[in-house]
């Protein structure tokens, strides 16, 4: 019987069986292998730790595997995880062309897969986590809490524990609505059918479903720029590309004298493709409702004074960025930032409205810490609502965080960050590769694991990023 009249205090006997096990002798969990996870995973090689690394999709990089057309705007050098280059290395992998820009499915096939097949059966694929607590503990209870394993439930209804868990989840699978204001547009639900998100294959796979189609393109970030580009090369298919801000500076970006030129080149073919009509630009405008009529649907635009626009279409492309989804830790203790969702001491560091990703400063551990002892987000996720993730800084927090997972404070607090500012692609080898396999357009990869705003080299502001 419960010594609390409301049932929320157990037993004498309840709380020694839940500190009766070795809690440490439990695995380390991590959620999600993508880059930023299977780099966690490669830190807790190095350091003796033992993992399990639970993937939802039924392929290594799932999330990777849906932009593999896509390609990015770093090459290799800036990619590849220092721990886990050292364990490819050990096992005679040949390492590809630094200097090269893969695509997403480059980046799976000659660097993720083969990472993750050096650890075998310590990565589980179709393991999609529902729900983590504490073993016998919801979030209200104290006492011991730091002392039980964490619970980890799967969606097929399996649990499992662990000592610490490390989620790089992403926020690939949650993007955010076609509507303005963070609200979903009247209708949006209905007209999913007619609504893609991200970057459809429009000159591969998704093709039929384009060409020769009027397409509505919502968004000014690179997922954005890169499917505009894509549709252009369709013949005989209508294109508007609708904004919110009042012109597409911040898309066109620094052009010539963007740091990466694969990036600026984006941005300059984009412009003339507006210039000349091949793309009709509307701005100033909020998706507010949506209506379908058969296979076309109508989009409806109202900005804050009120005054509407509408687009008929026969396709829609939601490239509106993405937001984390907490939900399956629900029953920890998170302290998030009210305005990004990230930790409250990492918010102001990567604040879109002070900081580009070139100005983020190293952090690890400390600023990813919740109350709940042991719990991680890391990578994008980490960032909640910021656009100004890098892959690099994903590499160095879960650098961190396997460290203090080992016990090795020093190391672990040692964060340092060389961000690339200037010459990270060389302008001839993106001409060179743009000559074989075309324009050089990245998102999600590279030194990015998030779909950003374009802006000018060097800026900082609401939405944009220095950093492609």
């Amino acid at each position: 019987m419960s010594d609390s009249c409301c049932g929320t205090t157990p037993s004498l006997e309840l709380e020694q069986l839940l500190t009766a096990g070795d809690a440490g002798a439990l695995p380390v969990v991590v959620i999600g292998a993508g880059p930023i996870g299977l780099a966690a995973a490669a830190h807790l090689a190095e350091r003796g730790q033992d993992f399990l690394l639970l993937e939802a999709g039924e392929q290594v990089a799932s999330s990777v595997a849906q932009w593999g057309h896509v390609r990015v705007f770093s090459p290799w050098k800036y990619n590849i995880d220092a721990a886990a280059r050292r364990l490819l290395r050990a096992d005679g992998w040949t390492e590809p062309d630094p200097e090269w820009l893969p695509t997403g499915a480059e980046l799976i096939g000659d660097y993720l897969a083969p990472l993750a097949k050096l650890f075998g059966s310590r990565v589980r694929l179709g393991a999609r986590v529902s729900a983590i607590s504490r073993l016998g503990y919801d979030r209200v209870r104290t006492t011991g809490r730091q002392d039980v394993p964490f619970l980890i439930r799967l969606a097929g209804g399996e649990e499992l524990q662990a000592r610490a868990i490390i989620d790089a989840s992403g926020t690939y699978a949650t993007p955010n609505v076609l509507g303005a204001s963070g609200l979903p547009a009247y209708g949006e639900a209905e007209a999913g059918e007619l609504i893609d998100h991200a970057l459809p294959d429009a000159l591969g796979a998704d093709r039929e479903a384009y060409e020769g189609k009027h397409t509505l393109v919502v968004g000014a970030g690179h997922s954005a720029a890169t499917t505009l580009l894509a549709l252009a090369e369709l013949a005989d298919t209508p294109i508007t590309w609708a904004i919110r801000a009042g012109n597409a500076t911040r898309t066109y970006g620094g052009g010539a004298a963007d740091a990466l030129p694969a990036r600026g080149a984006l941005g300059t073919r984009l412009r003339a493709h507006v210039d000349s009509g091949r793309i009709r630009l509307l701005t100033g405008f909020f998706a507010h409702s949506v209506t379908t009529a058969g296979d076309q649907a109508t989009v409806i635009s109202r900005d804050p004074s009120g005054v509407e626009q509408a687009v008929t279409a026969d396709r829609i492309v939601a490239a509106t960025g993405y937001r984390p989804d907490h939900s399956i830790a629900a029953e920890l203790r998170l302290d998030l930032d009210a305005i990004l969702g990230s930790t409250r001491a990492l918010a102001p560091l990567i604040d879109p409205n002070q900081h580009s990703c070139g100005t983020v400063p190293a952090h690890g551990v400390d600023e990813l810490s919740h109350p709940e002892s042991g719990y991680y987000a890391v990578g994008v996720k980490s960032y909640g609502r910021a656009p100004t993730f890098l892959m690099a800084t994903g590499y160095e927090q879960v650098r961190s965080v396997a460290a203090a997972i080992a016990g090795d404070w020093e190391a672990a607090r040692d964060v340092q960050l060389d961000l690339p500012e200037t010459g990270v692609c060389s302008s001839n080898l993106a001409e060179a590769q743009e000559l074989r396999v075309g324009l050089a357009t990245g998102v999600s990869g590279g030194l990015l694991a998030t779909l950003l705003p374009l802006a000018t080299v060097g800026a900082s502001e609401a939405g944009g990023s220095c950093c492609g």
